[in-house]
């Protein structure tokens, strides 16, 4: 559940979002500068990165690019892999409020309690995921989830734009 705080600062980095959108020369420059956004300013968000789907892939895979956070084994997931897998798949948010419970989750860390992945939409297509872990179990509320889903707006609004 969000505190007052947890809100507050919920709307202090989404009033941020628009310049960082607007300064960035690329979709990549988006991509890194919401990592350092969410990564530096929400206590709550612990690993914050984006995964991309690789262009002509064989199957598909999603290929992580800008992130923050520790480094993850998953560099390259498939898109019948774990929550990031079934996010892409299905182009819905995926909210885990305890990893540890679904069988989809591929570990990371065992610092990891809960998680969020929201598709990016570029010409009505997923083009990628914002994937954001926490050491806090259910850390993603609505707001949260409102939150990303901007920021995944933001990023596939640029990529149109590419």
């Amino acid at each position: 559940m969000s505190t007052t705080s947890d809100a507050l600062k919920i709307e202090e980095v989404r009033k941020e979002l628009p310049r960082l959108s607007a300064e960035a020369h690329s979709a990549d420059q988006l991509m890194d500068n919401v990592t350092h956004l969410l990564f530096d300013k929400m206590l709550k968000y612990n690993w914050v990165g984006f995964y991309m789907l690789e262009p002509g892939a064989d199957p598909p895979m999603l290929v992580l690019g800008h992130f923050q956070g520790a480094m993850t084994p998953h560099t390259r997931i498939a898109l019948n892999q774990g929550i990031c897998g079934a996010a892409a798949s299905s182009g819905k948010t995926v909210v885990v409020d305890d990893v540890r419970s679904d069988p989809r989750y591929l570990a990371c860390s065992v610092e990891t309690k809960s998680e969020i992945v929201v598709p990016i939409f570029a010409h009505g297509q997923v083009a990628g995921e914002l994937d954001i872990d926490s050491h806090f179990p259910a850390a993603f509320g609505f707001e949260d989830r409102e939150l990303v889903e901007y920021c995944a707006q933001l990023v596939g609004k640029r990529l149109e734009q590419a």
